[in-house]
C-alpha cells in the first residue's frame, strides 16, 4: 500500500512524497517524490501499476548494481537507492528567501541522504538540492548521485498511457544552440513489455569542460491530455547527465552528475564526510514548452541582483571582432571609436588578437602569455581604453585564460602548470589547459589578466573558451571528479575578477554557446548566444535561447557590411531584439541610409529593453526546420511583467517561402507603440490579430504593442 507522508504547495505546483509499502521486499520503504501543477491536485492519484523510487538515486561501489537488464545503461534503482529508508522530514521557514526548505532525510547502514526542496513563496520553480554523509566506520565510494528524481510521471489516471506523454530536450551544437527535440514516448519505445521484467531507458548529456554540447543539462515530459508540463534544469558546467527511465505504467525523471558509467565519475568519502551533488530547479506548469521553459528560467533572476549597475539597462555592445577579425590594433581602433562615438553604444570591446606578435590573424596559436603586442599597440593599451573612456564608452578585452596555443611561449616552458592526462600534458588538437586548480596558475593569471584590468581601466571582461578537455584530468581523483574541481576552479577565478573588481561586466563565451548553463550564468553579465555571427539562422537560434537562458544575458551579434540591402541591415538589427544587442562589421563603411536604419533600430531597442528584460516569451515556427534553410516564419511574442507589464513585443522573421501575410493572435492589444520595419510592410491589429503584410524572403520587422 502507498502512503502519502506529505503534501506541499506554493499555489503554482504541488509536491507529493510519497512511500511504497506494498513492493517487493527489496524495495520496500522507499520515498518518492512527485509533482502536478497546483491546477491539478485534485487529480492527483497514488493507484497504479509503478514502483515508487526513490528521491535519492544514488550507486555504492560494493552494493549490486541495479537489475532489469541494466548495466551499462543506467545506474537508476541500484542496491544503494532501494537501501536508502524514510528517516524523518523537516520544514525550515526561510525568511530572507520567501519561501521554505523541506529536507527529507533518508539512510541506509552506509550513508545518511539529505534531500532539500526550496520553494520560494509564489515562484513558478523549486530548488532540488541533494547530500550525502558516511555514517560508517570506512571509506565508501560515490559511483553515481542524482540532483533531483522525479517518479511517477503523469500520477493522474491509473493505466498505462504511454501515448499521451512527450518528452523535449534542447539540442546544441557549434553556432546552432538550442534546436528543440520532442519525442513521444511510445518513438521511445516506452511502452511496458508484458512481465515488466526490463527497463528502458533515455540517458543523455554531455562529457567535458563545455557543459552545453550535444545537448542542454535541461528536459521536460509532457502530458498533452491533460496540458501540462514537468522539467528540470541542472546547474552544472562540467559533465552531466539526465535520465528518462521506463520499466512500468509509468517513468520516471532524474539528473545530476554524469555518473561512472557516463562520467567517468567517483567519489571517495572517508568517514563523516559529506558530498553535494549539483543543484537543479524542477517545475510543473500548465501550458507548453514555452510555459515549462519561462518556469525554469525565472530561478536563474536571482543571480541578476550581483550584476554591476551599468547593466541594469541592458545597454548596446560594439565588439571589433567581425570588423578586424583577430587583427585590432591602436590604428584601427582609432578609426572605431571616432566612428561609433555618440552613437549610443555603453561597452566598447576589443577582441582576440592583441596579444598575437608574429602571424597576424591566427591569435588562437599564439594566446596563453596574455602580453600586450607593442607592434599593435606602441603605446600600449591605456591609451585605447582612455580613448574609448574620453568618448563615453567603457573598454572591454577579450581573454581565453584557460587555454594556451602551440605558438605560445608558455605552451613549452609552463607544462608544469597545465592539466595532464596519463602523465602526458593533455592537448587537444594543438590546444592546452591551464589546471585551474594549481595556486601557480591563479597568481599567473592573477598578473596577466586581473592586473592587466585594473592597469589599463577596463570596465568590460570577455571570457571566451574554444576547448575541451573531455572526460577529464589526472589528479587525486577520479577523472570525472577532477574535471568538476577544474571546473569549480574556473568558476572561482571569474568571482575573484568581480572581488576585485566589483563593476567590471564579464561576458560568458564559449565558441559561442557551449557554456549557457545557469551556474555559468550566475557568475558572469551576460554570454556570447553563439557564434553565428552572419548566418539567416541568428533569429531561429536567438529564440531558442529564450528557453535555456534570460534574454537579457544573451548577446546576439548584428554584423554590419557595407554591401547589405536595408532589408538586411534590419534583419540583422532585429535579430537583436530577441536579447542583449552587439554590433560589429564595417561600420566605417556604412553608408548614411544604412546607418540610419541601424540608429532607428537601436533607439527601438532601447524602448523595448523593459519587456527584453522582464517578460515571458512564446515562440511561434515551424521546428523541424532545416537550419541552413530554414522556411517559413518565426513570431517571437514576449509579454512584459513587472516594470514591462502592459506591454507586449513581437518579433518576425521570414524565411524562405514567406506567406503572403503573417498574422499572429494577440488578444487585448490596444495598440500599436513602435515598429522597425522596411516601408513596403505594413502592419495593423485587427479583431485581436496583428497582421502584417510585404514581407518578403529573409526579412524582418518587429513591433511594440500597449496591451
Amino acid at each position: 500500500m502507498r502512503e502519502i507522508l506529505s503534501k506541499w504547495s506554493n499555489g503554482t505546483y504541488t509536491v507529493w512524497y510519497v512511500r511504497d509499502n506494498d513492493c517487493d521486499s527489496y524495495c520496500r520503504g522507499a520515498v518518492g517524490m512527485m509533482m502536478l501543477p497546483t491546477a491539478l491536485e485534485d487529480k492527483f492519484t497514488v493507484d497504479g501499476r509503478y514502483r515508487v523510487e526513490s528521491l535519492v538515486q544514488v550507486k555504492l561501489v560494493g552494493d549490486p548494481y541495479p537489475g532489469d537488464y541494466s548495466m551499462g545503461r543506467t545506474m537508476r534503482n541500484s542496491a544503494s537507492s532501494w537501501n536508502l529508508k524514510f528517516v524523518r522530514q523537516d520544514c525550515s521557514i526561510l525568511p530572507d528567501f520567501d519561501g521554505h526548505d523541506i529536507v527529507t532525510v533518508l539512510e541506509s547502514d552506509r550513508i545518511r541522504a539529505y534531500h532539500h526542496l526550496i520553494m520560494k513563496n509564489g515562484a513558478p520553480y523549486a530548488w532540488s538540492k541533494t547530500e550525502v554523509l558516511n555514517i560508517s566506520g570506512e571509506d565508501q565510494t560515490l559511483e553515481m548521485l542524482s540532483s533531483f528524481s522525479l517518479c511517477h510521471i503523469s500520477p493522474i489516471e491509473t493505466e498505462e498511457r504511454m501515448q499521451d506523454l512527450n518528452f523535449y530536450r534542447l539540442q546544441s551544437r557549434w553556432a546552432q544552440e538550442g534546436k528543440l527535440l520532442k519525442q513521444n514516448l511510445i518513438d521511445l519505445h516506452m511502452e511496458p513489455c508484458w512481465q515488466l521484467m526490463s527497463c528502458q531507458v533515455e540517458r543523455y548529456g554531455q562529457v567535458g569542460s563545455m557543459a552545453v554540447r550535444g545537448y542542454f543539462p535541461w528536459g521536460a515530459v509532457e502530458d498533452a491530455k491533460y496540458g501540462y508540463m514537468v522539467g528540470a534544469q541542472l546547474y552544472h558546467p562540467a559533465s552531466w547527465q539526465m535520465e528518462l527511465y521506463q520499466r512500468d505504467d509509468t517513468v520516471a525523471f532524474s539528473g545530476g552528475l554524469a555518473d561512472r558509467e557516463f562520467g567517468h565519475w567517483t567519489k571517495v568519502l572517508k568517514p563523516g564526510d559529506s558530498y553535494a551533488a549539483p543543484d537543479a530547479v524542477i517545475s510543473a506548469v500548465m501550458g507548453g514548452v514555452d510555459d515549462i521553459a519561462y518556469a525554469l528560467c525565472d530561478s536563474q533572476n536571482e543571480a541578476m541582483a550581483n550584476i554591476p549597475e551599468s547593466e541594469e539597462e541592458l545597454p548596446v555592445i560594439f565588439n571589433e571582432y567581425c570588423t578586424t577579425w583577430g587583427n585590432p590594433t591602436e590604428e584601427n581602433l582609432t578609426k572605431i571609436v571616432n566612428k561609433i562615438k555618440g552613437k549610443g553604444f555603453k561597452y566598447c570591446v576589443i577582441d582576440c588578437g592583441w596579444f598575437s606578435i608574429d602571424y597576424p590573424g591566427e591569435w588562437w596559436s599564439e594566446q596563453g602569455d596574455w602580453d600586450v603586442n607593442a607592434v599593435r599597440f606602441p603605446e600600449g593599451l591605456k591609451k585605447v581604453t582612455d580613448m574609448v573612456r574620453a568618448a563615453g564608452m567603457i573598454p572591454g578585452i577579450w581573454f581565453e585564460f584557460e587555454c594556451i596555443g602551440p605558438l605560445a611561449h608558455s605552451y613549452n616552458t609552463r607544462t608544469d602548470m597545465m592539466l595532464k592526462m596519463d602523465g602526458h600534458v593533455l592537448t587537444e588538437g594543438g590546444k592546452r589547459f591551464y589546471d585551474m586548480k594549481d595556486p601557480k596558475v591563479v597568481e599567473f593569471l592573477s598578473e596577466k589578466v586581473i592586473k592587466l584590468l585594473k592597469d589599463n581601466n577596463f570596465g568590460y571582461l570577455k571570457v571566451d573558451y574554444n576547448g575541451n578537455y573531455g572526460m577529464g584530468p589526472d589528479g587525486e581523483e577520479s577523472r570525472g571528479e577532477e574535471l568538476r574541481k577544474s571546473m569549480l576552479a574556473t568558476q572561482a577565478f571569474f568571482l575573484r575578477i568581480r572581488e576585485e573588481i566589483p563593476d567590471i561586466v564579464i561576458e560568458n563565451c564559449a565558441s559561442g554557446g557551449h557554456r549557457e548553463e545557469p551556474s555559468m550564468q550566475a557568475v558572469a553579465s551576460m554570454s556570447s548566444f553563439s557564434d553565428a555571427h552572419e548566418p539567416v539562422t541568428i533569429p531561429v537560434i536567438a529564440a531558442n535561447l529564450h528557453r535555456a537562458i534570460l534574454p537579457r544575458q544573451s548577446q546576439i551579434w548584428a554584423v554590419m557590411r557595407a554591401t547589405d540591402s536595408e532589408r538586411r541591415v534590419i534583419y540583422s538589427v532585429a535579430n537583436t531584439f530577441l536579447g542583449r544587442c552587439c554590433l560589429s562589421g564595417d561600420i566605417y563603411d556604412m553608408s548614411d541610409r544604412q546607418w540610419e536604419l541601424i540608429d532607428e533600430g537601436l533607439k527601438f531597442y532601447k524602448e523595448a529593453v523593459p519587456v527584453i528584460r522582464n517578460g515571458k516569451s512564446v515562440i511561434e515556427r515551424n521546428e523541424t526546420m532545416n537550419y541552413s534553410k530554414p522556411d517559413g516564419a518565426q513570431i517571437v511574442k514576449r509579454t512584459g511583467t513587472e516594470d514591462a507589464e502592459g506591454t507586449m513585443l513581437v518579433v518576425v522573421h521570414q524565411f524562405l517561402n514567406p506567406g503572403d501575410a503573417v498574422m499572429t493572435k494577440v488578444p487585448g492589444a490596444k495598440e500599436i507603440l513602435k515598429v522597425y520595419k522596411e516601408d513596403c510592410v505594413n502592419i495593423g491589429i485587427d479583431d485581436g490579430r496583428l497582421v502584417i503584410s510585404g514581407m518578403e524572403e529573409y526579412s524582418a520587422c518587429a513591433v511594440l504593442l500597449r496591451m
